[in-house]
């Protein structure tokens, strides 16, 4: 588990293409690899990977063609920077709110515009997950936990903070940049309960017990 709170930037330094699948070699001075072992769980731009192995400055990593498919990051070039953050420890203060480091989706910024020292981003997600998101509600976008401001459609409003855009890629991000979309894990929980066919809860039944 993670928090969306980006501890590091980091550069891929070399990709390497294995029989259909990717190893990363990342490298980063701003976390205490030392620290870590082989099989610690690393979120790449929101993606929840393992560290194979480790060095004083850095980690390699195995991309599976299944994370390949559902995320951005098999368009990763050497020099690319990358959100990083390990797993979150029971002890750890929870900053940003419960993200899984499992993508659910692609989405694509549609809009960049100033908002006072702020940016206003406006990402598109796939239809299939807008009914996931509201407003005042929670999001991961590359590793980065978000509130949305706005919702229309299949589209969200971010407001991202000048510390938010120094110290991850957010600010490096323009007109149809993709980006990996993690939703809230209770709306998809709350709505597998409340599916009337899976035997689940049902809105009647809230009403009735005075939960709504």
């Amino acid at each position: 588990m993670f928090t969306g709170i980006v501890q590091a930037v980091g550069n891929i330094t070399a990709i390497e293409r294995i029989a259909g699948d990717v190893r990363l070699t990342v490298r980063c001075t701003g976390l205490p690899f030392s620290s870590y072992t082989v099989g610690e769980s690393i979120a790449v731009n929101g993606a929840c990977l393992t560290a194979t192995a480790l060095r004083a400055d850095g980690f390699d990593t195995d991309v599976s063609t299944e994370t390949l498919a559902v995320t951005s990051l098999g368009g990763l070039a050497v020099g690319s920077k990358v959100n990083l953050e390990p797993s979150l420890s029971l002890a750890d203060r929870l900053g940003g709110h419960l993200v899984s480091g499992h993508v659910d989706c692609l989405g694509k910024v549609t809009a960049l515009s100033k908002d006072a020292r702020s940016i206003r981003l406006r990402v598109e997600i796939a239809p299939d997950f807008a009914r996931y998101v509201a407003r005042k509600g929670s999001v991961c976008v590359d590793g980065v936990s978000l509130t949305i401001n706005a919702v229309s459609a299949n589209t969200i409003d971010l407001n991202i903070i000048p510390h938010t855009a120094e110290t991850t890629i957010i600010g490096s991000y323009s007109v149809g940049t993709l980006v990996n979309i993690e939703v809230d894990l209770l709306a998809r929980y709350i709505e597998r309960l409340l599916l009337k066919d899976e035997g689940g809860l049902s809105m009647e039944f809230l009403k009735a017990n005075g939960y709504v």
